[in-house]
């Protein structure tokens, strides 16, 4: 049994790993200004389905310091797996970097997904901390308050208060209790 899960776990990493490569070999032969066009057009579509799907959020968007959006971040895996993801932190109206999202894992993990994540940094110091950091973990380097949406369609004021507040949306709407924890955000240069 103990080989069966040993190989099982080597398949999956694997997997990931070929699949990983195929990814990063595309990506990197994309020319960066066709590259951050896809990613800033991404980004526009994926702040209409939160706003369209959960009231008061452009609102939210409006207030916030800076917001971290990732329009497809892909999840896979077979006992190990991992994550990853490309988008923008915008200041105002303005990008003001590009970022990769990667997470790993490790447990009854089977198949894939795909969602989109909104880390809305409501604070100065919250924005700061993430501007000036050469790679930034989620639950290291800060705490994500994931916010929950009621039924009524509202986000929950408790999770207001937080300096930094995450949305993680899937075709199905807002995803709640979805920790972020251990997320890793690295700056790309294009």
């Amino acid at each position: 049994m103990r080989k069966r899960l040993l190989l099982c776990a080597t398949a999956g990493a694997a997997l990931l790993i070929a699949a990983g490569c195929t990814t990063t070999t595309e990506v990197a032969a994309e020319d960066p200004a066709a590259r951050r066009r896809r990613i800033d057009a991404s980004v526009d579509a994926a702040l209409s389905k939160l706003y369209a799907q959960v009231r008061g959020s452009r609102e939210l968007v409006a207030k916030a310091r800076g917001a971290l959006i990732f329009p497809e971040v892909i999840s896979a895996g077979l006992v190990v797996g991992g994550s990853y993801g490309e988008g923008v932190l915008r200041v105002g109206p303005h990008t003001a970097g590009y970022f990769k999202l990667v997470s790993a894992s490790v447990g009854l993990l089977a198949g894939a997904q795909s969602r989109a994540v909104y880390l809305l940094f409501m604070t100065q110091d919250a924005l700061d901390r993430f501007t000036t950091s050469k790679g930034w973990t989620a639950g290291v380097d800060a705490s994500v308050a994931v916010a929950s949406v009621g039924v009524n369609g509202e986000i929950d004021t408790k999770t207001l208060q937080s300096p930094i507040i995450g949305f993680v949306l899937t075709n199905v709407g807002v995803m709640a209790s979805l920790s972020l924890e251990g997320t890793r955000f690295i700056k790309i240069d294009l």
